[in-house]
């Protein structure tokens, strides 16, 4: 073997030099390798190792120059994702005619390498090589929309734009960027819709929001591939409608078209709004059951699921069952034990990841500083804190410092957290000032709290929340002058206190609750339990949490109104509508009010049932008398 072919081979560069085996390969034993035997044996090469030696061949037989030949060994290298040698070979060719250039911008935008899609398109222009349809429609992949306007400019003056490949690109490149004027122009301007153009317009509109019009498209649709139905349920389950998604998914089952593991993520996430278990349950035994790929993303997606519906237990098993655990899984984990208080067996966790060789991210810290908010773990989050940039490198997001806010608050250390907040190198949002808040309220601090409030509204920050807050800071110390001056504020502004909601699921049907409700057909029966729930609750210790209602009222008017919150209604709806040792599980739109958690601990030791609460911040897990947050949240 000669020296010259095989330095030619290195000068090629990234990922190793051309290698030879022992026994050289059957192209080789040809003195001549013939172009065409050589291009077909390029196309059907699907290893690297077999392709580097493949190049050696074409290099000893001299067709290193040969057009066709270069072309396929470098798509081949661009379809292993060689990029460097692919690109390696463009600029070692003479002359490449648009081919070989459209090939290599459609390969680096097809890997996401947007930046340097567009900037080989640049170089090939600079070349003098004119774009085809082919070209415009791989580099528009790889556009933002400012980028794109200019090739669609470019298109028009090469008579390029009404072809339909361009057409559809150019629909996509505006659907991407949000321009849905700019899209529904172009759709409606095509003399024959190809469903990759009707799915890229329905993709726009569900980005949007606009699901009705995304819908009306979809139904018009003659024929639907897998990505159409993707599109319009992940629109279904991105803007908070998981039954429209879910209800989609079942007509799906009805349809030729089979779901895929894009689908079931898509449905997994549905589930997680929704809160059904037990629906999750059936579209797991779907997934064993069909050949969809049980990898790190769908098992992350089960995990979430299981978590966010309150099965934990069922979240742990799946991710035991996953053997080649991304940072991905473990974040997943984490931040369910975290949600449902179990905050030492997050921290664990996030001890084997870290055995485990694998880094963890933004969204591992997440997870651990939740942990610790959850749970008062002050001096775990203070350097979990403190570790997580001086250690990985990682700059505190607003999630992060949400985080430590919320646990120096809770802990008390009010004025510490205050501090924190007006250090930080980002603007704090309205959940981090409402952790202020809410600590001054818990602590008693009204001189910071009304400081704070007073600052949110002098500069438009004040939310409902800020608002209730300060007026609940006043109520507590029976200030209620300053609680009158407040509500006059908030209707000034067009403020309004969210109601709260409860909802439990009883057979696949949800029921909701506000306080007081009336309106639920079994009524007379739900307030019966109430009253035997109340009996049992006093023989037991229990004495209502009156200081708790924020109204200027009688002690017996405030009674009333705390046995009618909407937690206890859909407790005592699902007493009576599920089998005794059951597990009760309920969601609020709110966070749980402390007499209803004092009532809800006694409620599962009197009546022996589990009773999962989610509330807006976090899982309760009663058993027995006790909650999973150790009383505090």
């Amino acid at each position: 073997m000669s020296a010259a072919p095989l330095s030619s081979a290195l000068a090629l560069g990234g990922g190793g030099a051309v290698s030879y085996s022992r026994d050289p390969p059957p192209a080789a034993q040809h003195p001549l390798l013939p172009s065409d035997h050589a291009a077909a044996l390029i196309e059907q090469c699907r290893s690297t190792h077999n392709l580097l030696q493949l190049h050696a061949a074409v290099l000893r037989a001299g067709l290193h120059h040969h057009p066709i030949v270069n072309f396929k060994l470098q798509r081949a290298y661009s379809g292993l994702g060689l990029l460097d040698r692919s690109l390696s070979l463009l600029r070692l060719t003479p002359s490449p005619n648009i081919y070989f250039w459209t090939a290599a911008i459609h390969a680096h935008a097809l890997q996401g390498l947007h930046g340097d899609a567009l900037l080989l398109f640049s170089d090939m222009l600079s070349s003098s090589v004119e774009p085809n349809a082919f070209t415009f429609s791989s580099a528009l992949k790889a556009c933002p929309l400012r980028s794109g306007r200019a090739l669609h400019g470019h298109s028009l003056k090469l008579s390029l734009h009404s072809d339909p490949y361009v057409a559809t690109a150019l629909l996509d490149m505006y659907a991407r960027g949000g321009d849905v004027v700019s899209a529904r122009s172009l759709f409606d301007a095509m003399p024959e819709r190809r469903l990759v153009s009707s799915t890229a317009m329905m993709t726009c509109y569900s980005k949007m929001g606009d699901l009705d019009q995304a819908r009306k498209l979809f139904d018009e649709m003659g024929e639907r591939d897998s990505i159409c139905w993707n599109t319009m349920i992940d629109g279904y389950t991105q803007h908070g409608q998981p039954n429209q998604a879910l209800l989609l998914f079942r007509k799906m089952l009805r349809s030729s078209v089979k779901p895929n593991e894009v689908t079931v993520i898509s449905v997994l996430s549905a589930i997680a709004q929704q809160g059904s278990a037990g629906v999750g349950r059936w579209v797991h035994s779907f997934i064993d059951n069909n050949p969809i790929e049980f990898n790190a993303k769908v098992g992350t997606a089960l995990i979430d699921m299981y978590w966010k519906c309150g099965s934990l237990e069922d979240a742990r098993a799946v991710f035991d069952s996953i053997t080649d655990k991304d940072v991905v899984v473990w974040n997943s984990m984490i931040g369910g034990y975290a949600m449902h208080g179990y905050s030492r067996e997050a921290l664990e966790l996030f001890s084997r990841l870290r055995a485990e060789g694998l880094r963890p991210t933004d969204i591992t810290f997440i997870g651990v500083l939740n942990a610790c908010s959850h749970s008062g773990l002050v001096e775990e989050g203070r350097e979990l804190f403190r570790s997580m940039e001086k250690d990985y490198g990682i700059e505190p997001k607003i999630e992060h410092y949400g985080c430590i806010v919320d646990l120096l608050g809770r802990a008390g250390f009010v004025e510490e957290a205050f501090e924190l907040v007006q250090g930080m190198k980002i603007p704090a949002d309205p959940v981090i000032w409402g952790s202020l808040l809410a600590a001054c309220r818990l602590h008693n601090n009204m001189a910071l709290g009304e400081k704070i409030a007073n600052f949110l509204v002098s500069k438009d920050l004040a939310n409902s929340g800020a608002y209730i807050l300060l007026s609940n800071i006043y109520a507590a110390v029976g200030n209620w002058e300053a609680v009158g001056r407040v509500r006059t504020l908030m209707k000034e502004n067009g403020v309004e206190k969210e109601p709260g909601c409860t909802s439990i699921e009883v057979a696949n049907k949800v029921h909701e609750f506000v306080v007081g409700d009336l309106s639920h057909p079994r009524s007379e029966e739900i307030y019966m339990m109430l009253e035997e729930l109340n009996a049992l609750l006093r023989a037991h210790g229990y004495a209502p949490q009156t200081e708790l209602v924020l109204h200027d009222l009688e002690e017996a008017a405030k009674e009333r109104v705390l046995g009618v919150h909407s937690e206890k209604l859909a407790i005592a709806f699902g007493l009576i509508s599920t089998q005794p040792g059951t597990t009760i599980k309920i969601a609020k739109n709110l966070r749980v009010c402390v007499d209803c958690h004092t009532a809800t601990k006694l409620i599962s030791r009197i009546t022996k049932r589990k009773i999962i609460v989610r509330d807006r911040n976090r899982f309760h897990h009663f058993v027995d008398g006790s909650c999973s947050c150790g009383d505090y949240w």
